[in-house]
């Protein structure tokens, strides 16, 4: 039973899983794109307001805690009343965030920025997935997800030409203006298209055993789940947020060219999920991709640490460490499907991908006390050391997925 009559996935034509795809793909973009929209004017929030690294700091951790509860939460709200309002109000969230930022004049106003996009960028991974997994067809998934990771990538990509363009042109608040009138632009998109976006909601049974709605949380496999995602993105953290301070102390590399590293970490990302949507939808054993991904990111994350190799050699072993974790993520998301009990996917991946903002809340404030000492070389060391525990949480996530299966 559902409230929407949607058409089974064998009859959705190619043209219309594309549409869906790339719709889900422009939010997801849009998200990611919110994810750095503080992190890129810190240097501009310590010059014109005085703020420490540890105010700033804060300011990502108070992002991701409320984005982190919110998307636990926001699955439950996507099951009952399906996830194309959420997805709206999310990007209602994000103009006015942008728009609020463009007129603060002080720490407290920009505390009151990352609590709100928090909040806007909590719902996207249950709604986003609930849509693919509802709306694209089955030997097409693979690809959906390989998109999904794809364009996330994009979005982290784009943020910094975006406020970096149009702040030296006028302003930084200027920038934040234009950020909020192009979420706007992107709300508007998916409102004339909102069609391909409706999802069946799950319907309480009347009669008979009612489960309860927290009864997921009982599968071991879930909270393997969330501890992959929680120490995966701790690495993803490191890099986001010290790779560039990392690169110029160690290798004496200009912030130019260190930050065009961090812009080719993310395209190289981008291009490993679109080699990875092909193995992901071919291959069975889909945790052991993901795991052997994470490996040989781990390996070569460790060797950027060692400091063997050269300042150029760094950076583009560092860019390659983005192929190989782009490489499993289409995989890690076909992991989670297999994971999830039908008729729980909003709450599942609501509450999987919280872990992700739990890694980026935590790994600022762990990884920042090696940085603070200067180890810069054990930071990538230790990001490098959880990474290969992300490789257990998978194969954990693996065997106990085949062992449901079998039961």
């Amino acid at each position: 039973m559902s409230s929407h009559a949607l058409p089974s996935p064998s009859s959705v034509p190619l043209r219309q899983d594309a549409t869906i795809i790339g719709l889900v793909g422009l939010a997801h973009a849009s998200s990611h794109f919110a994810h750095l929209l503080l992190p890129l004017m810190f240097p501009v929030f310590m010059k014109d307001f005085g703020l420490s690294y540890s105010q700033l700091g804060l300011l990502m951790t108070v992002f991701f805690v409320v984005s982190g509860v919110g998307q636990a939460c926001a699955g439950f709200v996507v099951d009952r009343l399906g996830a194309r309002p959420l997805l709206f109000v999310a990007l209602s969230i994000f103009a006015v965030a942008c728009a609020l930022a463009s007129l603060v004049t002080g720490y407290g106003g920009l505390l009151m920025v990352a609590a709100l996009a928090g909040l806007g960028n909590a719902t996207f991974h249950p709604v986003d997935f609930t849509i693919l997994n509802q709306r694209v067809s089955a030997p097409r998934l693979g690809y959906a997800f390989s998109a999904h990771g794809l364009t996330g990538n994009l979005g982290w990509a784009a943020a910094p030409l975006f406020f970096a363009t149009l702040s030296s042109l006028y302003s930084w608040r200027t920038a934040y203006l234009a950020a909020s009138a192009l979420f706007i632009v992107i709300l508007a998109v998916l409102v004339l298209q909102r069609d391909k976006l409706s999802t069946q909601v799950v319907v309480r049974p009347t009669s008979g055993p009612i489960e309860h709605s927290m009864a997921f949380m009982k599968q071991p496999v879930v909270w393997w789940c969330f501890a992959f995602f929680l120490l995966s993105t701790m690495t993803l953290a490191v890099v986001q947020s010290f790779s560039v301070s990392i690169l110029k102390a160690m290798h004496g590399i200009s912030f130019e060219a260190a930050t065009l590293t961090l812009t080719a970490y993310m395209l190289c990302g981008a291009v490993g999920m679109f080699v990875g949507g092909f193995i992901a939808a071919r291959v069975v054993s889909v945790d052991r991709v993901v795991a052997m991904a994470m490996g040989v990111a781990a390996l070569l994350l460790a060797l950027c640490g060692v400091g063997i190799f050269s300042a150029t050699t760094t950076m583009v072993v560092l860019a390659a460490t983005g192929f190989a974790v782009g490489i499993g993520g289409p995989s890690r998301d076909m992991m989670i499907k297999k994971a999830t009990p039908q008729g729980a996917t909003g709450r599942v991946y609501g509450m999987v991908y919280s872990g992700l903002d739990v890694g980026f809340a935590l790994s600022p404030i762990l990884f920042g006390a090696l940085m603070d000492r200067a180890w810069y070389g054990a930071t990538l060391i230790g990001a490098a050391a959880v990474l290969l525990l992300s490789v257990v949480a998978a194969l954990g996530v693996g065997q106990r997925t085949q062992t449901v299966s079998v039961t």
